[in-house]
């Protein structure tokens, strides 16, 4: 397995690394429609050179990590959408491996460029927002029992790390650090947050906290919340885990659960990400909103700075 970028415990801060942006935003910016009940995942079986192209995009855009398109995929989902459960795990491959040969097809002329194994939250499957509130009615069995089969899936498929991404809640994020452990595959692991807390609630120096110990985890922060909120998190993410931090955040505005769209979004303040820099991140990128001329103009700030 190819050794994440930044991910040496030494020279931790050494790197820094572009993320891609939000896998929704490219291939509504396709023209595709994404809010059904798979969201993104749909295109895996049904037009999965949209995935494609929306890769290669982030990729000649300056993007260093292609984010897989299985943030909302799983084998319940797929199953609940008239698939079944042979069907659903060779469909969470394909994200892995539509990504990597994306990764292939460019990496002639860019060396070092990696795949990241999206993975969501449960609300994200559920599909009602409660991926931004937590307090799922859940227990940790059953969420061990959701994410278990997910990620053996997806690792089997050869990512070069997991990137799980927009967890709401404490609670969940331990359930999954310790599947990570017992994997053994690198992972990036970043919180969706409201100031200084979850979106469920919890301070955020408990929970980054509650990641120190993971073994797996190689960098922590937050992910699709508000620009504004961000460093802090990042900050407290460094402070609690000492490990590199991850900062994307969304373009702003609020989440339509029935829709699957936002309203009120706005460009990123690129002013912004310095600081985060300054304060330990080392995988920066954009979440929902972004596309790959964000993601371009993101990459030349970092390059120039």
């Amino acid at each position: 397995m190819t050794p994440p970028v930044g991910t040496d415990r030494e020279g931790a801060f050494a790197a820094l690394t572009i993320l891609d942006g939000g896998m929704s935003t490219a291939l509504e910016q396709q023209g595709i429609e994404v809010s059904g009940a798979l969201w993104t995942a749909r295109l895996l079986s049904d037009e999965p050179e949209r995935i494609a192209r929306a890769h290669r995009a982030f990729f000649e855009a300056g993007a260093q990590i292609a984010t897989t398109a299985t943030y909302q995929a799983s084998e319940r989902g797929f199953v609940a959408s008239g698939r079944d459960a042979d069907e659903a795990r060779a469909l969470l491959a394909r994200g892995v491996t539509i990504a990597r040969e994306a990764r292939d097809e460019c990496a002639g002329s860019r060396p070092g460029l990696l795949v990241a194994a999206s993975v969501g939250p449960y609300g994200a499957v559920l599909g009602d927002g409660s991926e931004y509130r937590g307090r799922y009615d859940a227990t940790a069995g059953q969420l061990r029992d959701f994410h278990g089969p997910r990620l053996e899936a997806l690792a089997a498929a050869g990512p070069d790390l997991f990137a799980v991404e927009t967890i709401p809640d404490l609670d969940e994020a331990v359930v999954i650090a310790a599947l990570l452990d017992e994997l053994g595959v690198p992972a990036w692991f970043s919180y969706s947050v409201r100031g200084d807390d979850t979106c469920a609630g919890q301070p955020l120096a408990e929970a980054y906290a509650a990641l120190a110990d993971a073994r797996m985890v190689i960098a922590a922060g937050v992910n699709c919340s508000d620009e504004n909120d961000v460093l802090g998190a990042v900050e407290t993410a460094v402070a609690e885990t000492g490990r590199p931090a991850v900062a994307y955040p969304n373009h702003g505005g609020v989440w339509d659960s029935a829709t699957k769209t936002w309203s009120r979004a706005r460009p990123l303040d690129l002013d912004l990400v310095d600081a985060w820099i300054a304060a330990g991140a080392r995988y920066v990128g954009g979440c929902c909103g972004f596309g790959a001329a964000d993601i371009s103009a993101l990459a030349r700030r970092v390059a120039g700075g």
